[in-house]
């Protein structure tokens, strides 16, 4: 992401319409991983706007020899939630999920019939509804996989973790992906489907 480096670099000459663009062209990403990962909207909102004041803060410290913009940014946002995980670790443990269940994103074409959109988005519901009960760890691997398309390298990075500790969490998150949303009732080929659909 060459565009990102030279955006990155106007910034640090004071070019606020850089910052803007490097906003824009990120907030849908990031607002996807915070959701993701706490299964709340509006705390996905907020997270996302405290990632971008992080970034602005120390965006200085990034070096694309190190690597590209997107994934010091995923690593930024993955410190931030892991800082959220332990502040609201008690809060959790009484949340329902029902009530806090926003709409799902629909990435799903107009042409579908209106039955096949609501069976896409009840089958995406039940998906993040089981990433919501995987351990930190998994969720965070399947996450960053599966839903943000990084490859081994950089999911490397981004969790600090060698490339084989990256493929077994994708692995064993998966599986228990699979047999939470098997005792959820959800057909495999459906969550396939689901998975596509997010």
């Amino acid at each position: 992401m060459e565009q990102d480096s030279q955006l990155v670099q106007q910034c640090l000459q004071g070019d606020g319409s850089a910052w803007e663009e490097l906003v824009r062209r990120h907030t849908r990403r990031v607002y996807n991983l915070c959701y993701r990962f706490t299964g709340n909207g509006s705390t996905a909102e907020d997270l996302t706007q405290e990632v971008f004041l992080r970034i602005y803060k120390t965006i200085g410290s990034y070096r694309s020899a190190h690597g590209g913009f997107a994934t010091w940014m995923t690593s930024v946002t993955r410190n931030l939630l892991i800082d959220h995980y332990r502040r609201t670790k008690r809060d959790r443990l009484t949340d329902s999920l029902d009530d806090a269940m926003p709409v799902v994103e629909n990435k799903e074409s107009s042409a579908r019939r209106p039955d096949q959109q609501a069976l896409a988005g009840e089958l995406s519901a039940q998906v993040h509804s089981g990433l919501q009960k995987l351990s930190p760890d998994l969720r965070e691997a399947v996450i960053l996989r599966d839903l943000q398309g990084l490859d081994y390298g950089e999911i490397r990075q981004v969790l600090g973790v060698p490339e084989g500790t990256v493929k077994s969490r994708i692995n064993r998150g998966r599986i228990e992906l699979a047999r939470v949303l098997e005792q959820m009732g959800v057909r495999p080929n459906q969550g396939a489907r689901a998975r596509s659909g997010l």
